[in-house]
């Protein structure tokens, strides 16, 4: 019987849980499917910030038993007996990422418990703690998993995610792995579609292809402090969220609500753009494959197309890995390592003192 490994990602926008089953020798994402959560279940995780400890530790245990649920649906929608399985990797839903707070902390919520217990395998969790306890930024994670995949490669290759926040590894031949947290995802889009065309995202960028973004007012945006800081750099969920949305893009400020939609997509692309051209050795400018929830949006794509016109653009499809399952596909990996207690750790994108195996084992 040839076992696999379950890897499970509920990223900062909080729509569903995305659950991945890979092979490990070669490694090969043999299924995977998002589960969407219900509208006031999503809510609820999006408001978790401000939750009262009873609160936060109720919700803390009912994560863990819905992802229990999921899992042990996903294994009767694929035909996959939980014998099958020697490990799952769970991130947990981020509530909160300060690793500049005066204690560096962060948070991922989801009791692991729940399913090991129901399903009888081990469960790898908490892999952010270790990072941060050897002075790392907890984040990004992603690193690893692409030099895993993409660092054999002779020619360096940009490996970039947009989920809710935007975060990219360079890796290849003669490049020593690094990556962080660019800026703004899809998080400032979604809150505007949410809140002016009521719809949950701008499906294939339609919405943001109406308008005509103000490129001075994001190439001021540009000369904020973080854009300028150098990595190992890591971002809380919130930081780009529906404060600064109102600071920087009130409604008044736009002639139409497809403008202001256009200016905050080509805000993401900029900020990508921005990060590549001042952050990667011009020698490693050669490749960017993109993957996460924005490479489905064709006015995103479009802008980072003209902003970096000197670099081939793809997607991870392509490149034999789905976009939508590549994170749960890394937390997959992740755990398996963790649980042969090999390194799953690149401590040098996160600004961590060493190499470390990363995950807490609950069995």
């Amino acid at each position: 019987m040839i076992k696999l490994a379950l890897g499970l990602m509920s990223g900062t926008s909080a729509d569903g849980l995305t659950v991945c089953a890979v092979s490990l020798k070669p490694f090969k994402i043999i299924h995977f499917k998002n589960y969407g959560y219900p509208a006031a279940f999503q809510q609820k995780l999006l408001l978790a910030y401000d939750l009262k400890a009873p609160q936060l530790s109720a919700l803390h245990y009912e994560i863990g038993q819905v992802y229990a649920k999921l899992v042990k649906r996903f294994l009767k929608d694929f035909h996959l007996s939980p014998k099958q399985i020697a490990v799952i990797g769970s991130h947990g839903q981020t509530i909160y990422h300060g690793p500049k707070d005066k204690i560096p902390n962060t948070l991922q919520i989801g009791e692991p418990s729940f399913m090991a217990a129901e399903l009888n395998c081990p469960v790898v969790s908490d892999f952010r703690a270790m990072d941060m306890a050897l002075g790392g930024e907890g984040a990004p994670l992603m690193p690893f998993f692409d030099q895993y995949i993409w660092g054999r490669k002779k020619k360096a290759t940009i490996l970039l995610n947009i989920g809710g926040i935007s975060n990219f590894s360079v890796v290849g031949k003669g490049i020593k792995t690094f990556g962080f947290d660019v800026g703004p995802g899809n998080t400032l889009i979604d809150l505007i579609c949410q809140a002016q065309f009521k719809k949950p995202f701008d499906k294939n960028g339609a919405l943001a292809a109406k308008g005509t973004p103000d490129k001075a007012l994001v190439a001021a945006l540009l000369r904020q402090p973080y854009f300028r800081q150098k990595p190992p750099k890591s971002l809380d969920k919130n930081t780009y969220g529906e404060e600064y949305l109102a600071r920087y893009f009130p409604p008044r400020q736009f002639k139409n609500k497809y403008d202001r939609i256009a200016t905050v997509t080509y805000f993401t692309a900029a900020a990508i753009a921005h990060a590549i051209t001042r952050f990667v050795p011009k020698t490693a400018q050669h490749k960017l494959v993109i993957s996460g929830g924005g490479c489905y949006n064709t006015t995103l794509l479009n802008y980072l197309k003209d902003l970096l016109a000197h670099l081939q653009i793809t997607t991870s499809q392509a490149e034999g890995i789905d976009p939508q399952a590549k994170e749960s596909a890394a937390f997959a990996l992740f755990g398996y390592l963790a649980l042969k207690q090999k390194t799953n750790h690149c401590a040098y994108a996160t600004g961590a003192r060493k190499t470390a195996i990363l995950g807490k084992i609950c069995r």
